[in-house]
């Protein structure tokens, strides 16, 4: 329920209750009790249709004349049952018109004033996601040898429009081992690139960032490995079915030679103190 049908209930519920007294001109006991009632018979059945599922569709001009049937009828209840004698004041009469007019023009305008538009429904974003076949590959660059293992593809779309929120990213995990027995390597940089069937290199689209790798000082003795995580830029080019037929990382790295030489130490243990 909202505010504006509750407020229109409980202006028909006053508005009611404040005309009671100029129409019934006898019977009432005042107007605080008259608007009390038409309160109380306004929200009163209006609560009880929408309770029973009565009108479930039911629009601000329905539940308005509900709620004026609901007023209308504890006030004509009370004058029948509970009958008061007490003589009519006529003195607040015409300040009674000028308030139930000023409500009335209330109720008309919360009737009639255009509904505010609907909120807008955020839209569903969901992953997208593309296996790549095989899904773990053996690489090896010189003394540098690894294993790219979770190899997928994924872009965040617009569930219903299919509409591309964040573009494809290739993701996978790399771990790079240095097989030399007697060199030590310090990795630099590496840079992805994608081929297709004829060979030639897939461009990502405009503004979009290099996929390439950055390892900083990272440094591999002899028989050390080391696992970084893949996550670069991928074109939309490569999505379409027997496009992509390769993807090459052209990895960059400096060995050195790497050597282990042995210290003795002459050294004699004394007495204990």
């Amino acid at each position: 329920m909202s505010f504006g049908m509750f407020a229109t209930w409980v202006l028909v519920g006053v508005l009611v209750g404040v005309l009671a007294g100029l129409v019934m001109k006898r019977g009432g006991y005042g107007l605080k009790k008259d608007v009390t009632l038409g309160l109380a018979g306004s929200i009163g059945l209006c609560w009880i249709f929408r309770a029973i599922g009565m009108f479930p569709d039911a629009g601000m001009v329905t539940m308005a004349f509900v709620a004026a049937v609901g007023a209308a009828g504890a006030i004509v209840a009370q004058r029948t049952l509970m009958a008061t004698e007490l003589p009519a004041d006529g003195r607040g009469a015409m300040w009674r018109w000028g308030f139930g007019a000023v409500l009335g023009a209330a109720v008309i305008w919360m009737m009639l004033a255009p509904a505010p538009p609907p909120a807008a429904v955020a839209a569903v974003i969901a992953d997208k996601t593309y296996a790549v076949t095989p899904a773990t590959l053996k690489v090896k660059a010189g003394i540098v040898t690894g294993e790219v293992t979770d190899l997928k593809v994924t872009e965040r779309v617009e569930e219903g429009s299919g509409r591309v929120v964040t573009a494809a990213k290739l993701t996978a995990r790399l771990v790079l081992k240095n097989t030399a027995a007697n060199q030590t390597v310090r990795l630099v940089s590496g840079k992805f690139q994608y081929i297709d069937a004829h060979g030639q290199v897939i461009k990502l689209e405009d503004a979009r960032t290099e996929p390439t790798l950055k390892f900083g000082s990272e440094r591999l003795d002899p028989g050390q490995e080391t696992t970084e995580s893949v996550d670069v830029e991928f074109p939309a080019e490569a999505l379409k079915a027997k496009t992509l037929a390769q993807i090459r990382l052209d990895l960059a790295y400096v060995p050195s030679p790497y050597r282990e030489e042995t210290l003795n130490f002459g050294v004699s243990i004394g007495a204990a103190k």
